[in-house]
């Protein structure tokens, strides 16, 4: 089985975590009307992205949240790539958090975003993640029946290392639930994620909330998937909805055959 559909949730997200676990929730069942296999949903869904709130979210790693996830795997027979939502541990630190379910609602994966997102643009956007929350350090690839996947958050996406690290553990897919702004948005959404896939000849699947201008950190929206020959297949706008695309593993093989980047890699020369 070579083919994989997969669902995009560009949600909104509220100052309200039941509402919003509803609303990951509701498009997810529409979703699942098309037969999917796999659902994505955004960068911190469960709560607005702001330093405030994520300690006022932040749930232990077996809290409501994550067992309402595990259920929605399970419920809909699919897998489940759940975002990212603020994780505490037992020491109280907080991770930003992706948890990875399989069909049966096991977690197989779960990513803690590695490079958190400290910028200062003049005239732009200025935000400080590491004020709340502390670094992961794994790369995070998990198998399905179809191939290896891989995930990792917003900032890590800017890390070209950490992609083709993923790559070597065998994802031919990479998924990134992502909150760019409207900075860095227009500028670098849609090149990164088409350099991405065309230096490691993978999919790459970016998951954004929708965009709410009354919100303090405005979301780019443009949820996009494109095909490791660096082609959008799917893009969305800013609002809020859902897309369904097919994810072809074996054009993955084809493209490495043609143009064998990987193999050259490998020579002495790196």
């Amino acid at each position: 089985m070579k083919t994989l559909e997969v669902a995009i949730i560009q949600m909104n997200v509220r100052d309200n975590k039941e509402e919003n676990l509803q609303t990951a929730y509701k498009f997810i069942k529409k979703a699942c009307k098309y037969k999917i296999d796999l659902a994505v949903l955004p960068e911190m869904f469960l709560c607005p992205y702001e330093n405030s709130s994520f300690p006022k979210y932040a749930e232990n790693e077996d809290g409501v949240s994550y067992e309402f996830l595990s259920n929605i795997a399970k419920e809909f027979g699919i897998y489940l790539v759940a975002g990212s939502i603020p994780e505490k541990d037992k020491d109280n630190n907080i991770y930003n958090t992706s948890y990875i379910f399989d069909r049966q609602g096991n977690e197989i994966g779960k990513h803690r975003k590695i490079h958190l997102f400290d910028i200062q643009i003049e005239g732009g956007q200025c935000f400080r993640e590491s004020d709340t929350l502390s670094p992961g350090a794994d790369v995070t690839v998990f198998n399905t029946e179809f191939g290896k996947i891989g995930v990792n958050i917003c900032y890590d996406f800017r890390f070209p290392e950490l992609s083709r690290l993923m790559v070597d553990k065998g994802a031919k897919v990479i998924i990134t639930p992502a909150a760019f702004n409207m900075t860095t948005g227009p500028a670098h959404w849609e090149v990164l994620f088409r350099s991405r896939a065309i230096d490691n000849q993978v999919y790459t699947i970016g998951c954004a909330p929708s965009r709410s201008t009354n919100s303090t950190y405005v979301s780019y929206g443009n949820s996009i998937i494109v095909s490791p020959f660096g082609i959008i297949i799917d893009r969305m706008d800013e609002n809020e909805g859902f897309m369904v695309s097919t994810i072809d593993f074996s054009y993955v093989d084809k493209i490495r055959n043609e143009l064998p980047l990987l193999k050259h890699r490998k020579s002495n020369l790196y």
